[in-house]
């Protein structure tokens, strides 16, 4: 196929400076389109990073009767050790059983609502419903379900260890299907007949009915409930509004039972960018709910690449390198910022050289009092200005 025949509409490995040239060889021209600034890079970056993301729409589907899951760990991408994520759907009345992990679990209702119970370890029940927005968290060990309920729900679980899979955890069925029926039978006080039709491997998820009303599934614990609540309503949460947007921050300053997880939810709104900033405590590991945007990462020795995420995307950031969000669409982009870590930490570039001395900015920059006098000594969060804000062409 010659130049000449060209189709205009497809995007092509060249850059406004001249830098590149035609791809007309196979090529997948969805993945280019998605992908603009992997195929045409702007000309800062430099050098060589891990891969930063990773879609769910990417990773094998768990379909069960009753719901489906899918993961995206460090076996997806290799880079994200601290943390994986889950996204798992349930219709009405599907329970992910009875179960519990050696990591902690960290939880955001995307779609719908579910039924969630737990005993912590001195025998104090939960029992909570919750719906979009609600975040749930249990300690490791703590023996808990979930279960859909009128109209199913959608949800991001996420755990403090890259290697996590939800496809290995410790679960009622599978005790129950490796121990002899007479140890059952002692150990419940019941004849072995009353184990006669239970599963024989772990049923992960499956079909119930819907749960009747909240207070109809109550259980009365002589031991009462657990001291401190396992949900948090991250939507009703009061948000820092900025100029681009709006930021919640959620840890155990305000979740006291989420001692490993800490988390900010933002909202960046056309034109605006959540500002240059890096994370001091540990690696941070991202979800895109909503939207399109682009983020670059700068890593030392002059490395920085920039990547595309879309709703459903996972992006990484290692512990302290520099990045920043822009939303390249025309709606909000919504997006978690995730961390293995009790609290919430960032430092802003800009409020950095706001608190720094101005000569000293200047002779490091080589810039003038236009740039240090329009420093902020407050914490931004996410910016738009008029007339320097990036805009969809």
């Amino acid at each position: 196929m010659g130049i000449e025949s060209r189709n205009e509409n497809i995007p092509q490995p060249i850059r406004k400076d001249g830098a590149g040239w035609w791809d007309f060889g196979p090529r997948d021209v969805m993945r280019d389109l998605e992908n603009p600034d992997l195929l045409v890079p702007p000309d800062t970056d430099a050098g060589s990073l891990p891969n930063l993301k990773f879609s769910f729409s990417d990773t094998h589907m768990q379909l069960n009767q009753g719901g489906w899951s899918r993961e995206v760990t460090a076996r997806q991408l290799p880079v994200a050790t601290t943390i994986a994520g889950v996204n798992m759907a349930l219709t009405p009345g599907g329970v992910r059983e009875l179960h519990w992990h050696q990591q902690a679990e960290w939880a955001l209702v995307l779609v719908g609502r579910a039924r969630i119970t737990a005993v912590d370890q001195n025998g104090r029940n939960f029992i909570a419903d919750v719906g979009v927005g609600d975040l749930w968290y249990f300690p490791p060990g703590i023996p808990h379900s979930i279960q859909g309920l009128e109209e199913g729900c959608e949800f991001l679980l996420v755990f403090p260890d890259g290697n996590f899979s939800d496809l290995n955890t410790l679960s009622l069925s599978d005790w129950f299907a490796h121990t002899p029926k007479d140890v059952l039978s002692a150990n419940f006080g019941v004849s072995a007949n009353a184990f006669a039709d239970i599963p024989d491997r772990q049923r992960y998820i499956f079909q119930a009915e819907v749960p009747g009303p909240l207070q109809s599934q109550q259980v009365h614990d002589p031991q009462g409930t657990v001291p401190q609540t396992f949900t948090h309503r991250l939507f009703a949460q009061e948000p820092i509004v900025t100029p681009g947007g709006t930021v919640r921050i959620v840890d155990s300053t305000n979740f006291p039972i989420s001692t490993q997880i800490a988390a900010s939810l933002l909202e960046i709104r056309p034109g605006a960018m959540r500002e240059m900033h890096w994370h001091p405590n540990n690696d941070e590991w991202q979800y895109y709910i909503s939207g399109t945007a682009r983020m670059t990462v700068m890593a030392p020795n002059g490395t920085a690449r920039t990547y595309d995420y879309r709703a459903g995307d996972v992006g990484y950031v290692p512990r302290a390198f520099g990045h920043y969000i822009q939303n390249t669409g025309d709606q909000s982009v919504w997006a978690l910022e995730m961390f293995k870590s009790d609290r919430f930490e960032d430092v802003s570039l800009n409020q950095w050289l706001a608190l720094t001395p101005d000569l000293l900015v200047q002779e490091n920059l080589n810039v003038g009092l236009e740039f240090t006098e329009a420093l902020r000594k407050e914490k931004q969060f996410i910016v738009k200005y008029p007339g320097f804000s990036y805009y969809p062409k």
